[in-house]
């Protein structure tokens, strides 16, 4: 039997400094470039986890053996250090360099081509890095984001220890229930015909936590949703920071975040100034009329003011019968090309289209639909509070549709302007009473709006005043609330309706009886029967957050193995097809299959 190694270095390939000018070292890691200057003279860089060296192969012997490496092989290379004639200021170990007295080849490469250049591989085809990810996670540059995302995670963990929250890990096979996404689905082979569910969030878990007794619970929790990908979100699975506190209501979580965050991203973040606590709160009725958006981008400092009134029967077909919306930029230099492609950009996000003119220097409406303005220049002016050399865009329809069209316009505009955003800061904000209902768009009946578990603004008495016909559904509040940093939602959160008949009520109004709520959320159910406290909790998105922190604009950019945009590890080849064993054993049968890919 062969011996095995138990040493394979001396030193990392970032330890070495002019202190250790004439020591004998070994460094192991992989041959990142060979730069052959003759037959008895070249220089071999070595990369491993913690840096690059400088190893200069000084005989020929020891240049052909380096020769018959390919890249990014693994090797282990004993030498002297010595002090470098020609220095690297831009490298910490760019003082010194090792001259080898024996080379041991690791772990070989035995492709003679590799699929991308590993220090440039975030210019490669995203299917290529994803299908090829260890040596993308070679480049240095890709690598950093991963240890970032384990320094941030660390840093969550011991301030929520430190706050007096207790980590629970909760489970991952559990029941379906209605969480406003797709559940993935593991079919019991014990239970013929049932099926488990990955927790789309440990929602219910915690909030039996709290009815159980413990006061602070939190995890770096692990969620699954059959939802599409998006810039923000991996589809399939995510991490959040998931909380939630006993005897506790909505200031007393924000409080708690807004002491755990800001040295976190002071610490760790791209850009050196944040907001400082307490955040600003925003209502979400407020933040739809003067953002466009639950979830603004507060670095941009436009807004977007109501123009129905002036601009609605001004014959531009669009406008008529239609809420109107405004966007007004001062000091905008745009082309009438950037113009259009700034429209374009909006239609292609919000499936709307945006509409402008200008107010010239000269005082007068040109531009875009300038003919439908200008007859009613001086109302227009007076109405928006214009300036001369100011630009204004325009959206319209049902007030919704308009208003989320001028928030996808503002923050089009806002990032065209540098004079109108401040990009390199992090600013917080809570969007808070958000709608308790809403008309689903697929239904047209009336639905949850976001967390089905949140106590309403009034408790038991507005949910029976609105079963009564009293009220309207749509015009209840509930105690939710989103955090929000850079036009990014990092977290939803609320105060938990912890008496059952609340619940009962609130669920009656979307047409679902205690049977229905018996059935479908029984453990909750009953453990509120007993007794529970009042709770209230958030889960910031551990992803976003590191994505946010690096400067990314990908969240794949910080996810160690991501899927691509159509859920799929290209890298281990899953989803994939099983045996007929497996399905038969597991009762399930298959209608239809994915033909086979050639990739």
């Amino acid at each position: 039997m062969d011996n095995v190694r138990t040493h394979y270095r001396t030193h990392s390939c970032g330890e070495l400094r002019m202190e250790h000018v004439g020591q004998s070292v070994t460094l192991a890691g992989f041959l990142e470039n060979f730069r052959e200057v003759g037959a008895n003279l070249g220089f071999l860089v070595l990369r491993d986890f913690y840096g690059t060296t400088q190893v200069v192969a000084e005989t020929e012997e020891m240049v052909k053996t380096i020769k018959a490496l390919n890249k990014e092989s693994t090797v282990a290379v004993t030498g002297v250090v010595r002090e470098r004639d020609s220095k690297n200021p831009k490298l910490p170990t760019g003082d010194i360099e090792v001259v080898p007295e024996r080379i041991e080849v690791l772990g070989r490469c035995r492709h003679n081509e590799l699929p991308f250049q590993v220090n440039r591989s975030r210019e490669a085809d995203e299917t290529q890095r994803l299908k090829y990810r260890y040596l993308d996670l070679r480049n240095p540059e890709v690598k950093n984001n991963i240890i970032l995302r384990s320094q941030v995670v660390a840093a969550l963990r011991a301030s929520m220890i430190d706050h007096g929250f207790m980590e629970i890990t909760t489970p991952i096979l559990t029941a379906s229930s209605p969480e406003g996404a797709r559940d993935y689905l593991v079919p019991s082979r014990k239970h013929p015909g049932k099926f488990y569910a990955l927790p789309q969030a440990p929602q219910q878990f915690k909030q039996l936590l709290m009815a159980s007794g413990f006061d602070k619970y939190f995890q770096i929790a692990p969620c699954f949703r059959d939802e599409d990908a998006r810039g923000d979100r991996s589809p399939g699975e995510f991490y959040q920071l998931d909380m939630e506190m006993a005897f506790a209501g909505q200031e007393d979580v924000f409080a708690v975040l807004e002491d755990v965050l800001p040295p976190i991203f002071a610490k760790f973040g791209t850009y050196n100034v944040a907001s400082e606590a307490p955040f600003r709160r925003i209502s979400y009725l407020e933040a739809m009329d003067k953002y466009g958006s639950d979830k603004p981008d507060l670095r941009i400092d436009l807004t977007v003011t109501d123009a129905t009134h002036v601009l609605s029967g001004c014959g531009f077909g669009p406008f008529e019968g239609n809420t109107v919306k405004a966007v007004v930029v001062s000091g905008f230099e745009g082309t009438r090309k950037q113009i259009d492609g700034i429209c374009n950009e909006v239609e292609v996000q919000s499936g709307n289209k945006a509409y402008w003119f200008r107010y010239d220097e000269n005082g007068e409406i040109v531009g875009g639909i300038s003919k439908f303005v200008q007859p009613i220049k001086d109302a227009v002016v007076s109405a928006l509070g214009l300036e001369k050399g100011c630009f204004v865009g325009l959206t319209a329809g049902k007030l919704l549709t308009a208003q989320k069209t001028a928030g996808v316009l503002r923050t089009k505009l806002g990032n065209f302007c540098p004079n109108h955003m401040d990009k390199e800061r992090y600013e917080f904000c809570w969007i808070v009473d958000f709608p308790m209902y809403e008309i689903g768009e697929e239904s047209g009946e009336l639905e949850f709006c976001h967390n089905p578990f949140s106590m309403p603004n009034g408790g038991l008495e507005i949910l029976k005043k609105a079963a009564a016909g009293e009220v309207d559904p749509l015009s209840i509040t509930a105690f939710q609330y989103d955090l929000v940093c850079n036009g990014v939602e990092l977290s939803s959160g609320a105060v938990r309706n912890h008496d059952p008949e609340i619940m009962l009520e609130a669920f009656q109004l979307v047409r679902l009886g205690e049977d229905d709520v018996k059935s479908k959320f029984p453990a909750m159910y009953n453990a509120f029967t007993y007794g529970a406290p009042p709770h209230a909790g958030i889960a910031p998105g551990v992803d976003r957050m590191v994505m946010l922190l690096a400067g990314e604009d990908s969240i794949r950019e910080i996810i160690p193995f991501p899927m691509n945009k159509n859920a799929q590890d290209l890298m281990m080849g899953a989803p994939s097809f099983v045996t007929q064993a497996q399905l038969d054993e597991l009762n399930i049968v298959c209608t239809k299959k994915e033909e086979e890919s050639a990739e």
